[in-house]
């Protein structure tokens, strides 16, 4: 379950955020992979200028991200024309109140549906230790095998577990990411170890 000061968490410059966030009905979000495919165009188009991704899971009727805030918004307040007086916090939340409405917009009219499809405001928690960090990634990555979408998560199409470790080009920030687990074999060993890593304050039971 969501913790409350999840609702109200303020983004800050250069700070770590688990960002999550389902459906209003619990209904799915994605019927097929043009959906998800297209959900992750909209998230690059959106977010890219203001947040860096590190991590990230689509499942049917929610989703997962590990973002970072950039530590300078000034070149995209100047080509933006937003003046100083605007926070960092209103900035983002923007981007991410655009990106979930234009995903929307065409989700419902794709569906013949009309209304809204993400409960508001969006979750999103401050993450501020590096160890927590490579627990929050293992807890994104393997979150189809714990909602039994799938026997083992590596298999799961729709995470960032495979392209951080792909050669693929990507924008995600999986250099930073083998960093953290020491390197890329330490990255594999760490999701194999077992769901007991799972017991972490993070967690949201019946998300």
């Amino acid at each position: 379950m969501a913790k409350e000061e999840h609702y109200y968490t303020r983004f800050e410059e250069g700070r770590f955020y688990h960002i999550y966030n389902r459906t209003i009905d619990k209904k799915p979000m994605f019927f097929n992979d043009g959906n998800k495919e297209f959900f992750l165009q909209k998230l690059r188009l959106y977010l890219s200028d203001v947040a860096d991704v590190y991590a990230y899971c689509l499942l049917d009727n929610h989703f997962h991200l590990l973002i970072r805030v950039n530590e300078n918004l000034s070149k995209y307040r100047f080509i933006n024309k937003i003046d100083d007086a605007t926070d960092v916090h209103s900035i983002v939340s923007k981007q991410f109140r655009v990106f979930f409405q234009s995903y929307a917009l065409a989700f419902n009219k794709q569906q013949n549906r009309s209304g809204t499809l993400f409960q508001t405001p969006f979750k999103r928690a401050l993450v501020n230790d590096d160890n927590y960090l490579a627990h929050l990634i293992y807890y994104i990555h393997c979150n189809p095998q714990k909602h039994n979408l799938i026997n083992d998560f590596k298999d799961w199409k729709w995470s960032s577990y495979k392209g951080i470790i792909s050669n693929k080009p990507t924008r995600l920030m999986k250099t930073e990411v083998i960093k953290w687990f020491g390197n890329e074999q330490e990255y594999l060993n760490f999701h194999n170890v077992g769901k007991h890593l799972l017991n972490y304050n993070f967690i949201i039971d019946d998300f």
